[in-house]
C-alpha cells in the first residue's frame, strides 16, 4: 500500500489547527505551529480557501475555517450524541438540581437534543429538539467558542435583544466568546430569559472538535456567585460530566 500523502497530511494539520484555535489565526502562526517555511504554508492555505474550506479575513488576512466545513457537519447523528450522554446528565441534573441540556449547532442555531428537568418537581417545558439562538445562550456561546468549523462567525448572527443582558453587537459577542475561551466555559446572565443562567461546557470527539455543548440550567442568583461566575461545586460537576462524555465520544461504546 502506499504512504501517507505529506500534502494531505499538512492540510489536515492547518485545518486541525483552524478548528482548535477558536479564533482566526495568521500565516506566520501557522507556520510556526507547522514548523514549515511560510511559502509552502501560503500555497497550502490558499488551495484551501479557493476549495472554501478556509476563509480569510481581507481586511487583517487572517485565516479561519470556511463554509465548507461546517457543511460536511460532525459527523455525529443526534440520536448517537443523546445515547453516549444521556447517564451523565440525568447524574449531573440530579446532583446540581439545575436543568441539564445536551446542544449541537445546526446552521445559526443550537439544536437542543436532549433535556433532563430541574429534579425540583417545578412545572418545567420540554424543550428537546427546539432551536434556541446561539448568541444568547451558554451552550450557543460555547458552540460559537469551541466549534468554529461547525458554527458562522459573530458577523453572519442576527443578533437580536431577548433580555437587557443579551449580547447584541458583534464586539459584546467577541468579548463573551474570548472570556468563554479562556476560562473553558461559556456562560449566561439571562440573557435569553430573564433570571435564568445557564453554563456550559464542549463536548470533543476524535481529533480534539467539539462536535456539541453540554450545560446547565437555574435561576442566576442559584447558579451564580460572586463576580459572575457559577459556583464552583456546580461548575466542577458540570466540567467532570463533559469530560466524562467526551471520552465516550473519542472511544464509542
Amino acid at each position: 500500500m502506499p504512504g501517507a500523502i505529506q500534502s494531505v497530511e499538512r492540510a489536515a494539520a492547518i485545518l486541525r489547527l483552524l478548528g482548535g484555535a477558536g479564533r482566526p489565526l495568521a500565516l506566520a502562526e501557522l507556520a510556526a505551529a507547522l514548523d514549515l517555511p511560510r511559502p509552502t504554508v501560503h500555497g497550502l492555505v490558499r488551495t484551501l480557501r479557493d476549495e472554501g474550506l478556509v476563509d480569510q479575513d481581507r481586511a487583517t488576512a487572517l485565516y479561519r475555517p470556511g463554509a465548507g466545513l461546517r457543511r460536511l457537519g460532525s459527523g455525529w447523528d443526534r440520536h448517537d450524541l443523546r445515547a453516549h450522554a444521556m447517564n451523565w446528565a440525568d447524574a449531573l441534573a440530579g446532583g446540581t438540581g439545575c436543568a441539564v441540556y445536551l446542544a449541537a449547532p445546526v446552521g445559526t442555531a443550537a439544536s437542543l437534543v436532549h433535556h433532563v428537568f430541574r429534579p425540583d418537581g417545578s412545572p418545567q417545558t420540554l424543550r428537546t429538539n427546539t432551536e434556541q439562538p446561539l448568541h444568547a445562550t451558554a451552550w450557543g456561546k460555547c458552540l460559537l467558542a469551541f466549534a468554529p468549523v461547525a458554527t458562522p462567525p459573530a458577523r453572519e448572527l442576527e443578533l437580536r435583544r431577548y433580555t437587557g443582558r443579551t449580547a447584541s453587537t458583534v464586539a459584546m459577542l467577541e468579548a463573551h466568546l474570548a472570556a468563554a475561551r479562556a476560562r473553558g466555559m461559556a456562560t449566561d446572565v439571562g440573557e435569553f430569559e430573564t433570571g435564568v443562567g445557564g453554563a456550559a461546557v464542549p463536548l470533543r470527539s476524535g481529533g480534539g472538535l467539539t462536535v456539541a455543548a453540554l450545560g446547565i440550567a437555574a435561576p442566576v442568583e442559584e447558579l451564580f456567585g460572586g463576580g459572575g461566575e457559577p459556583r464552583r461545586h456546580l461548575a466542577e460537576q458540570l466540567q467532570h460530566a463533559g469530560r466524562e462524555i467526551s471520552a465516550s465520544l473519542v472511544t464509542p461504546r
